[in-house]
């Protein structure tokens, strides 16, 4: 099922811009029929980007450079330590159905975090991969923490964009925004849940679940 499409994994930090202009190339030669399907595992360096429901008000202090693009969602933060994987699909192939692509898109990050030892899960009202971290405020409580973001755009029924999973980055760098426009929530990472894991490892997870996640799509099942 997956022989058709190319896994591509970036040996260092690709620039955003460059990333999203051959992004964008290939996502129009997917649609034309000239180019596979591809998923793209890669880091850029720190910038934040703002999607089409980003509020100008939620940039905090933008020490990074600061970025518009067509995806969804508002402000969120791109940096080392963070894995981004930009999902190229073709939904004319696939199933025309937006809302079950980002569910299984959300699936795919949640299975494979939990192949890690780390529970994660969905929000209702708040699109993105959650979890559980200790509330200081109360003794033996616990609070939800954002660990994953999820932003897509989809042009001719081929997916763009993806998601981006906090594996070990400076979480001080999100303080420069609000995250995803959710100023009552906090960001956290693999690493600050005392789960030490490097890009690899992570990668090999997502590709042990890429099946699953294609037939659950496809076919509209939950998971």
């Amino acid at each position: 099922m997956t022989d058709d499409i190319e896994w591509r994994i970036a040996p260092g930090p690709v620039p955003y811009e460059d990333a999203i202009a051959e992004m964008e190339v290939r996502a129009a030669a997917i649609a034309a029929g000239t180019a596979r399907e591809m998923i793209w595992l890669l880091e850029h360096p720190p910038i934040y980007t703002g999607g089409t429901s980003a509020d100008p008000a939620e940039l905090r202090d933008p020490h990074f450079p600061v970025v518009q693009t067509g995806r969804g969602g508002r402000y969120t933060y791109h940096g080392p330590g963070q894995r981004i994987g930009y999902v190229l699909l073709d939904l004319n192939r696939r199933g025309r159905d937006v809302r079950r692509f980002v569910h299984a898109l959300e699936g795919w990050v949640i299975e494979t975090l939990g192949d890690l030892g780390i529970v994660a899960f969905r929000a209702p009202g708040r699109v993105g991969i959650w979890t559980n971290i200790p509330d200081l405020a109360i003794p033996g409580g616990v609070a939800e923490a954002k660990i994953g973001a999820i932003g897509v755009r989809v042009r001719r029924w081929v997916t763009l964009h993806g998601f981006s999973v906090n594996l070990s980055p400076n979480l001080a760098h999100f303080g420069g925004i609000v995250p995803c426009g959710l100023a009552d929530y906090a960001v956290t990472s693999a690493e600050m849940l005392g789960c030490t894991t490097d890009f690899a490892t992570f990668d090999a997870a997502l590709a042990s679940r890429f099946g699953a996640f294609l037939q659950t799509h496809s076919s509209g099942q939950e998971n």
